[in-house]
C-alpha cells in the first residue's frame, strides 16, 4: 500500500510538471497580453486541480492495469495451446488466428469507447443535421481499427516490413480522396487521429509489445511498434469508403425518384 501511494505521488508530481507550462501560458496571455482578469477564478482553479488529479489517476491506471493486461493477453494467446501446428511442430501465419480475432475485437471495442471519437461523432451529427449518423461514424471508425489491428498483428507474426503496408494503404487513401465527396474528406482524415487517444493507444501499444515478445524471432524494439500507425490510417479508408457508399446510394435513390416521377 505504501509503495502504491508513493508511486501515485510521484506520478502526480510528474503530471503537475507537465501541465504547469500549459496553465502558465494561458495565465500569461489572459493577464499580460489580453490584460483581462480570469473569469470565475475559483472554478478555474478547482478545474485545474481536477485535471491534474484525473491525469495522474489515468496514467496510474495505464501502468497498473491496461499495459499489463495487453501484454498478458498477447502472451497467453501466443501460448502453444492456442497455436495450430503441423505434425512436425511447424507454425504458419494462420496458426495465430486467435491473436488476429482478439486484436480485431479489442480494437473495435476500445474505439467504440473512445471519448474523443464520441465527441467528434456528436459534433459531426450536429453540423450535418443528421446526415452523418453518430452511431454510423463510430461504427465505421471502429471497423477500420478492427481491420487495422488484425492486419497489424499479422505483420508482427509474419515479420514483414511495415513500410509495405503503409505505402499501399496511403495509395488507397489518395485514390479514395480523389473520388470521395469533398465535404467528408476532412472528417475522414480527422477520424484517423481521434483513434490514437486515451483508451485505444495504451492497449494497442501493450498488445504490440506483448505479441512481439511472445512470437519467436521477433524483437519488441523493432516489431512491437507500428500498430498505432495502422490504427490511425485504416479508419480514414473505412470512413472514406462509407462516404463513397452513402454518396452512391443517394445518387441511385435520386435517379430512382426521377424515374418514378416521369
Amino acid at each position: 500500500m505504501v509503495d502504491f501511494i508513493m508511486d501515485f505521488l510521484l506520478i502526480l508530481l510528474y503530471t503537475l510538471r507537465d501541465v504547469a507550462p500549459i496553465l502558465l501560458l494561458i495565465i500569461f496571455f489572459q493577464v499580460v497580453v489580453l490584460k483581462q482578469p480570469i473569469p470565475h477564478l475559483k472554478k478555474v482553479i478547482l478545474g485545474g486541480v481536477y485535471v491534474v488529479l484525473g491525469l495522474a489517476i489515468f496514467i496510474m491506471g495505464l501502468e497498473k492495469a491496461l499495459f499489463p493486461v495487453g501484454k498478458i493477453m498477447a502472451s497467453q494467446l501466443s501460448d502453444p495451446a492456442f497455436i495450430l501446428t503441423t505434425e512436425t511442430g511447424e507454425t504458419f501465419w494462420w496458426s495465430y488466428y486467435w491473436i488476429y480475432i482478439f486484436a480485431a475485437l479489442i480494437g473495435f471495442a476500445t474505439t467504440i469507447a473512445e471519448p474523443s471519437l464520441i465527441a467528434v461523432a456528436i459534433k459531426a451529427d450536429e453540423v450535418s443535421a443528421g446526415t452523418i449518423s453518430q452511431n454510423g461514424l463510430r461504427f465505421t471508425v471502429a471497423l477500420g481499427v478492427a481491420i487495422a489491428l488484425a492486419l497489424g498483428t499479422f505483420r508482427i507474426v509474419t515479420g514483414t516490413p511495415l513500410f509495405m503496408y503503409i505505402i499501399v494503404s496511403y495509395v488507397i487513401v489518395i485514390i479514395q480522396t480523389i473520388f470521395a465527396p469533398k465535404k467528408l474528406i476532412a472528417l475522414a482524415y480527422d477520424s484517423g487521429g481521434v483513434t490514437t487517444s486515451t483508451v485505444t493507444v495504451p492497449i494497442v501499444a501493450a498488445l504490440g509489445l506483448g505479441l512481439s515478445s511472445a512470437v519467436p524471432g521477433r524483437n519488441p524494439a523493432i516489431d512491437g511498434f507500428g500498430l498505432i500507425a495502422f490504427a490511425s490510417l485504416f479508419p480514414i479508408i473505412t470512413v472514406l469508403g462509407y462516404a463513397q457508399f452513402m454518396d452512391l446510394k443517394t445518387r441511385l435513390l435520386k435517379i430512382k425518384n426521377e424515374k418514378n416521377a416521369v
